[in-house]
């Protein structure tokens, strides 16, 4: 499982002109999910998510995670994180699952990242072709992969 996390002031996700997602401040979550991953991935990522210090304190020191803050949350899921650009010009996506795999783990992603943050969550529609507009806060960009935990 790769996160792109994006610490903003803003975020939206547009599908077919109609917006169906949005926060204020709080985090950007990019998802892709590949056949290996499991619960325990999804436990793993969503606690280490959650308690990411990236948020400035009083100090403006990133001290704070998004539960301290009590930010806003968009998990959108993207399976071309999984691409694979070795060989060629045109990226790969072998790696990453199909729907039949993904949605339920996407789902339960969603679901503990509630959990975790103790708020809503908000998200894109898997599988459809969103637009999503950020204002990204620093900038913070954060990639995570659960296959290569750093």
């Amino acid at each position: 499982m790769k996160a792109v996390i994006q610490r903003v002031t803003e975020a939206s996700v547009t599908i077919e002109e109609k917006r169906v997602a949005e926060i204020g401040k709080g985090l950007l979550i990019l998802i892709g999910i590949e056949d290996a991953d499991t619960k325990e991935d999804i436990d793993w990522l969503t606690a280490k998510i959650a308690n990411l210090r990236i948020f400035g304190d009083e100090n403006d020191v990133m001290n704070l995670s998004v539960k301290d803050i009590a930010g806003d949350i968009i998990v959108v899921s993207q399976f071309t994180l999984h691409a694979q650009t070795k060989k060629g010009n045109r990226p790969s996506y072998i790696k990453a699952s199909k729907p039949d795999v993904a949605i339920p783990l996407y789902e339960a992603f969603v679901k503990q990242m509630e959990s975790e943050s103790g708020k809503p969550v908000q998200t894109g529609q898997f599988g459809a072709d969103m637009k999503v507009r950020l204002l990204n806060d620093g900038p913070v960009t954060i990639i995570i992969d659960t296959k290569n935990k750093e």
